[in-house]
């Protein structure tokens, strides 16, 4: 079996233009590499993403120190190891790192170098990356076809706009590829043609809006004029967190409790087909996503800052009984094996698993290997539009011409 000869990583830029990682790992007879993906909304108990501090150096978003600590520290305990033995190389970096939150080595560090393994060791065994990590994962499935689930409006932390709900997603009813993607094109082209909008971080419409659920009248006007009303789901990434203050959501010019933030959630589901929401309440309020669990069973409740990927977060959330499902962001954690951990976890408690991309990303397409070999529930890559993101819907057409 061929071992890891060479590690080394080297700063790129990311779709915002700012710094980030690309690994590089070769065996005796094949290189792999991985780039890391950046969030711009991010929950406080993600790994945390080393960067530099160094105002000179874009404004301190440098990772020297992140590609020094791969090549100084990470490297010299993996050289020698095969590259399919993903958990042993995952858990060497979990110990050397020694921390809660992958602070000493960076979480960016590592997901760079746990992702370049296990592309290497697909190389080596000759297989698609999507058939090595379905082997290793041995995950249950939920679909054929994840939900794509496509953030055609952007607001919050993605634009600069006043509209607080961060993402608004359009979401084929379908299990073709070919047919949900020419559905996305539709309603994307039918916005353009009305809004005249700036393009968000994921690629969708940045536009002013008098309320949070103007965007949504606006996908069903457009849904309506392209013909594909039954053929449409929608779903929100509401970002809670990243409007509450003190006990209470600022909507606008209203601040208002969670109660009645819920209410406004029943309203907009009583009026449109809602698929999901996803973070509808603060980051650490495990009991209000529990209530609207309750109160909206026909909708999934999503955990993203609630749970980060991250295994005893979702633990405690299943305890709780606070969701339906989870965001899954590989370098939310880490490294893959904890990845699967938590994929694992939740799909044995028939959790859904939505595969998702980072506002900040790459043309790396790992992730949607990564969703076609668990068989997630869905996935959120962005609209069809940034090659970054098209990147990721390209990879799942190529990887549909193998079945």
């Amino acid at each position: 079996m061929e071992t890891i000869k060479k590690i080394n990583a080297e700063e790129i830029l990311d779709s915002r233009g700012n710094p980030t990682i690309r690994v590089n790992v070769s065996s005796e007879n094949f290189t792999a590499s991985a780039d890391v993906p950046s969030g711009a909304s991010t929950g406080k108990y993600e790994a945390l993403e080393l960067r530099d501090g160094d105002a000179e150096r874009y404004g301190g978003k440098g990772v020297s120190k992140a590609v020094k600590n791969i090549e100084n520290l990470i490297a010299p305990i993996l050289l020698g190891k095969e590259p399919s033995s993903q958990k042993e190389i995952d858990e060497a970096m979990i110990a050397i790192d020694g921390t809660d939150n992958k602070s000493k080595l960076g979480g960016n560090a590592m997901i760079g170098v746990s992702m370049a393994v296990a592309r290497l060791a697909s190389k080596i065994y000759r297989k698609p990356l999507f058939r090595y990590l379905e082997e290793i994962s041995n995950i249950k499935k939920s679909r054929k076809l994840p939900y794509l689930q496509a953030n055609l409006i952007n607001g919050g932390k993605h634009a600069e706009t006043s509209l607080p709900f961060q993402e608004y997603h359009v979401i084929p009813d379908t299990e073709d590829i070919n047919e949900a993607l020419e559905i996305i094109f539709k309603m994307q082209n039918g916005l353009k043609k009305e809004l005249h909008a700036n393009i968000g971080d994921e690629g969708g419409f940045v536009s002013e809006f008098k309320d949070i659920e103007e965007p949504l009248k606006k996908f069903a006007e457009i849904a309506e004029k392209e013909g594909v009303t039954e053929k449409v789901k929608y779903s929100l990434d509401v970002a809670a967190s990243s409007f509450f203050e003190k006990d209470l959501y600022i909507l606008g010019d209203k601040k208002i409790c969670a109660s009645d933030l819920l209410e406004i959630y029943k309203d907009i589901c009583r009026k449109y087909p809602v698929l999901s929401i996803e973070d509808p309440f603060n980051e650490d309020d495990f009991l209000m996503f529990a209530k609207m669990k309750e109160e909206l069973p026909d909708v999934l409740v999503i955990g993203d800052d609630l749970t980060v990927t991250n295994k005893e977060k979702l633990q405690e959330a299943l305890n709780k009984k606070s969701i339906s499902g989870l965001i899954i962001k590989p370098n939310q954690i880490g490294t893959i094996s904890e990845t699967f951990e938590t994929m694992k976890l939740a799909r044995e408690n028939n959790m859904e698993c939505i595969i998702s991309h980072r506002s900040g990303e790459t043309n790396d397409d790992f992730i949607a290997d990564l969703a076609i070999a668990t068989g997630a529930f869905g996935v959120k890559f962005g609209a069809l539009q940034r090659g970054e993101r098209i990147a990721k819907y390209n990879r799942l057409k190529e990887i549909y011409s193998f079945k």
